[in-house]
């Protein structure tokens, strides 16, 4: 499979495939996706920076981002985009959607296959980092947001996230202040691991813990990051546990599905059941009703790490570890309970 065959499943040219794969914005949304679609399908992944190979460019940095589709790195990667020329490189863009590899070696590979001079990770598992990896593939490194990282072995790369145990827990203690004591948290893909889901995790029990309030294991649900599977798994909740009155999500798109599920079991969102999300996406103001949500600075994050890669390469800076504030930001998806 290779960007010809791909252009003739989608049924267009080989050019439009091209600035499809390199994200330029001069394709219709229609076409696009129509693109991406044949990609997924086919399991296709694109060799983006061949064109560049050729070329010999020596000026280039990566970024590598796990999923397809994720609109909060969507966001980030529009920050690099814009400001990666000015700091006088070019950014090829790799999605990393396989199950099949580890995320270090996917790394390892695009390094190596794109003779990239640093690299942005933004989300992945990075548990196996350690110094033969950072000294097999010989570039700096930062990850940008990840799942989940080595904290063994910290030298070597750079780290921007922020306390998620922290900001969880702030949100809880606000739903509880607010008079909520049934409260859902709703993680991604697998609460038991060690990366965001488990720190979000317990920094809603720790919450739950301080303010004398029991832990109640079927009131942690899956939604995967999507909002489609926290819609189906919110309207099962309402059924069985009606008396929920609050719904913490660890992201927004799962916040959108809760709200969803919340209209469609006949009940009103702020109003029966709150609604907080997670990362302060853009979309999450403009949801009926605005949804609350902890903010994530991602704006800063992708910056300072574009900033931060670029001095490194130019040995202008050792490297960092940044944990950086979130921000409550409080809109009409909660209300004010009764307090006992």
């Amino acid at each position: 499979m290779n960007i010809k065959d791909i252009a003739k499943l989608a049924g267009v040219g080989v050019s439009t495939v091209s600035r499809v794969l390199n994200n330029h914005p001069d394709v219709k949304d229609s076409t696009r996706e129509k693109v991406l679609q044949v990609v997924r399908d086919s399991n296709y992944i694109p060799n983006s920076s061949a064109r560049v190979l050729k070329q010999n460019n020596t000026k280039n940095i990566g970024v590598l981002v796990k999923g397809m589709f994720n609109p909060f790195f969507s966001e980030m990667i529009n920050t690099v985009a814009c400001k990666i020329n000015d700091v006088g490189y070019t950014m090829i863009l790799q999605q990393n959607y396989s199950e099949k590899y580890r995320d270090i070696d996917i790394l390892k590979s695009f390094v190596k296959d794109k003779r990239l001079q640093g690299v942005i990770c933004l989300g992945g598992e990075f548990l196996d980092l350690n110094k033969d990896y950072i000294e097999d593939i010989e570039v700096p490194i930062v990850l940008t947001s990840v799942n989940n990282y080595n904290k063994e072995y910290t030298k070597g790369y750079s780290y921007i996230s922020i306390d998620n145990k922290k900001a969880s827990y702030e949100a809880t203690e606000f739903l509880i202040k607010n008079g909520h004591k049934n409260i859902c948290l709703m993680v991604g893909d697998n609460y038991s691991d060690q990366g965001l889901n488990k720190e979000r995790l317990l920094g809603f029990k720790k919450a739950l813990e301080d303010y004398s309030i029991p832990y109640n294991d079927s009131n942690l649900l899956e939604g995967h990051y999507r909002s489609d599977i926290s819609y189906e798994a919110t309207k099962k909740l309402l059924k069985y546990n009606p008396k929920v009155s609050a719904i913490f999500a660890a992201s927004d798109t799962m916040a959108i599905g809760c709200a969803k599920a919340i209209v469609d079991s006949n009940k009103t969102v702020g109003k029966d059941v709150s609604v907080i999300g997670f990362d302060g996406m853009e979309i999450s103001q403009f949801y009926n009703p605005p949804i609350t949500t902890i903010k994530q600075p991602k704006e800063i994050m992708a910056s300072i790490s574009l900033e931060l890669l670029k001095d490194l390469i130019e040995k202008k800076q050792s490297h960092k570890h940044i944990i950086l504030d979130t921000e409550l930001i409080v809109r009409e998806s909660c209300s004010i309970l009764d307090k006992d």
